[in-house]
């Protein structure tokens, strides 16, 4: 959901009714009317009921639905009936979506003293079994670092656990997390409420189902593979040879405009961002081979609006809680056509409008022809008048020279003493080369 729009005092009051019909008790539902949610997302009309009322549920609902909240509310409302430590262990496929997870149960329950812990990778274990002998409520982790942590931290244990979630289950079980969930699942009570999320229902899916899941409710909030309405879905066809110039075309086109640019491998996410940095553009990469510190130091940048433009894999496009980006950019047509409703997902989320525009070469056509089958959307062509175009391939030749250049010296500074500078967002508008001047003022289409 998105960030914390301040309700009138109208909408406050109506919000709290709408969570407290729910069976969502009073302070609980000003904490949900507190992050401006005006009145609870489908998901969480369907789910929260019978979570309260004690059963299990399993979750088919997109990225941006609400989930979270869904969730969290139950959890926290049964923490205040009976306050206890390691009373919730939340999964999650990725580190950025447990923290984002965390922020959010921690804001939901900050009137009622509740207390989380983040369990994953990249971070010192150390640090974690101090946060955890503080006895936090609610764990929230990824499924290898909370193995790592049952095998090696005296004293901790989930014998006591009330309630497990598994959320984003579909990529938990992509990502090859089958054995720690085993492992997590031999360790913790039969007797405990399980609640499952997944934005599609694999094989996979159910096997994980039968094997944790007591007579689960299903709730299904959307058809399997669908883009919100509000979505405006374009395409624009080009030579691949072009591909760098039509990219910066739609982003002067759109100026004005938060982006979310999607490659297909982490080498591209770094030279897309430089490139965009050598033409003057605030773009910050996000990607698998950087550290923790530097994700998330990149994703707050984006955030906090410092930087317009966020370049990511696949990686990020799951479940990261980015209030609102108005344009998606697939700079690579994704191989799996449910990775672009994943990727468009991160656009027209609660009911705000956004756009998407997928750059098609020549060897992208049969993807591309996929991607309109599963969604059933036919996409508009965005208008981009190549003459106008190629005015400006020079310029963006001479980004990708410098961006190229820059490559090569951070990796020779990794391999030497220097740290490399390139993920590092240090080089402002232009990286090495010096700030140029932003792109031609962009007329904006719509």
């Amino acid at each position: 959901m998105g960030g914390p729009d301040k309700l009138t005092d109208a909408e406050r009051a109506a919000a709290i009714a709408a969570f407290e019909k729910l069976g969502i008790c009073t302070q609980l539902a000003e904490a949900a009317a507190g992050l401006g949610w005006k009145t609870p997302s489908h998901i969480q009309e369907q789910a929260i009921p019978h979570l309260i009322a004690g059963q299990d549920v399993i979750g088919l609902a997109q990225t941006g639905s609400g989930k979270t909240g869904a969730f969290s509310l139950p959890i926290l409302q049964a923490l205040m009936d009976k306050p206890q430590e390691h009373f919730a262990l939340i999964l999650s496929p990725t580190r950025e979506l447990a923290i984002q997870i965390a922020e959010q149960v921690e804001a939901l329950g900050s009137g009622i003293g509740v207390k989380s812990c983040v369990l994953v990778g990249g971070i010192d274990m150390m640090a974690q079994a101090i946060a955890l002998a503080k006895r936090p409520h609610v764990l929230v982790g990824t499924p290898g670092r909370v193995v790592d942590h049952l095998s090696n931290t005296k004293g901790f244990s989930l014998k006591q656990l009330k309630h497990l979630v598994l959320d984003e289950a579909d990529k938990l079980l992509d990502m090859d997390f089958e054995q720690e969930i085993d492992q997590i699942l031999k360790v913790i009570p039969r007797e405990r409420r399980t609640q499952l999320f997944s934005a599609t229902m694999t094989n996979k899916v159910q096997k994980l189902q039968r094997a944790c899941l007591v007579k689960p409710v299903k709730i299904e909030v959307a058809h399997k593979y669908s883009t919100v309405d509000t979505l405006r879905q374009q395409y624009v066809f080009i030579p691949a040879k072009y591909k760098d110039c039509y990219l910066a075309y739609v982003i002067n086109e759109l100026s004005g405009s938060t982006f979310m640019i999607f490659t297909r491998t982490c080498e591209s996410t770094r030279r897309i961002a430089l490139l965009l940095r050598n033409l003057g553009f605030g773009a910050v990469p996000i990607h698998g081979h950087m550290s923790q510190p530097k994700r998330l130091g990149a994703l707050n940048k984006f955030k906090s609006g410092e930087r317009n433009i966020l370049v990511a894999t696949d990686v990020a496009s799951r479940g990261l809680d980015i209030p609102s980006v108005d344009v998606v950019i697939n700079f690579d047509v994704p191989q799996n056509s449910k990775d672009y409703v994943h990727r468009v997902g991160r656009t027209a989320r609660a009911g705000r409008s956004g756009r998407s525009v997928t750059i098609v070469t020549q060897y992208d056509v049969e993807l591309f022809q996929k991607i309109e089958h599963l969604t059933g959307v036919k996409m508009e062509q965005f208008q981009a008048e190549r003459e106008e175009v190629l005015l400006l391939l020079e310029r963006v030749s001479d980004a990708q020279r410098l961006a190229t250049m820059q490559m090569k010296e951070a990796d020779a500074g990794k391999k030497g003493k220097r740290k490399a500078d390139d993920d590092d967002e240090g080089a402002g508008g232009g990286g090495r080369g010096g700030p140029k001047p932003k792109l031609g003022g962009g007329r904006r289409k719509y």
